[in-house]
């Protein structure tokens, strides 16, 4: 099967995360900036993630750009990636009420950390797949960006004890990393055309 529906249906969860995401941003009762200073943390939190999300719709276009037919497999691998920005909305919106404190800061970098986690598992199963993989295995070599991102969510998770502006420097630093697209897949399949 072609990969239209599974870029369809991905496309539909992630617009709906955003807009879960953005219903977490309370109006504040009052017409001055100090009456938002106590959504600062929340609109943060909302802010990080929007591009955290952005980032996975932008490489998960890029991913499918190189892959012509889905697997089960693949299929399955892309549900469990979904699962995970499922969760999202949840951790950003839990992380922001509490002005990151140190588990639910924790636990966001769980969450961030099962993500690339469920990328990772998704970009290997589709390089394993004898009719997608060829392509994107080449594209990809061996994918230090991913693996830094869950060396830096590790730390994150970590350091949410000790000091939590570290781990919030830790998921920025990863999400800096990932903001430019991942131009190794549009490159390679741009040549092989």
């Amino acid at each position: 099967m072609n990969t239209t529906r599974l870029e369809a249906f991905s496309d539909g969860v992630i617009a709906i995360l955003i807009t879960i995401m953005v219903l977490e941003l309370k109006v504040p009762h009052g017409t001055t900036l100090e009456a938002l200073q106590p959504q600062l943390p929340v609109f943060l939190t909302y802010l990080l993630s929007f591009i955290y999300v952005g980032i996975y719709w932008n490489n998960h276009h890029h991913l499918f750009h190189a892959v012509d037919q889905v697997s089960s497999g693949i299929l399955w691998s892309n549900l469990h990636l979904l699962f995970w920005l499922s969760l999202i909305p949840f951790a950003t919106g839990w992380m922001g009420e509490n002005h990151f404190a140190a588990l639910p800061t924790a636990v966001y970098g769980c969450v961030l950390l099962a993500c690339a986690v469920a990328y990772r598992i998704l970009v290997v199963v589709i390089c394993r797949d004898p009719e997608a993989g060829s392509k994107l295995a080449r594209a990809l070599g061996g994918d230090l960006k991913g693996k830094l991102s869950i060396v830096g969510y590790v730390i994150g998770i970590g350091t949410a004890f000790i000091h939590q502006a570290i781990s919030d420097v830790m998921y920025v630093a990863v999400a800096a990393m990932w903001f430019i697209p991942d131009q190794r897949i549009a490159k390679h399949v741009a040549t092989e055309k």
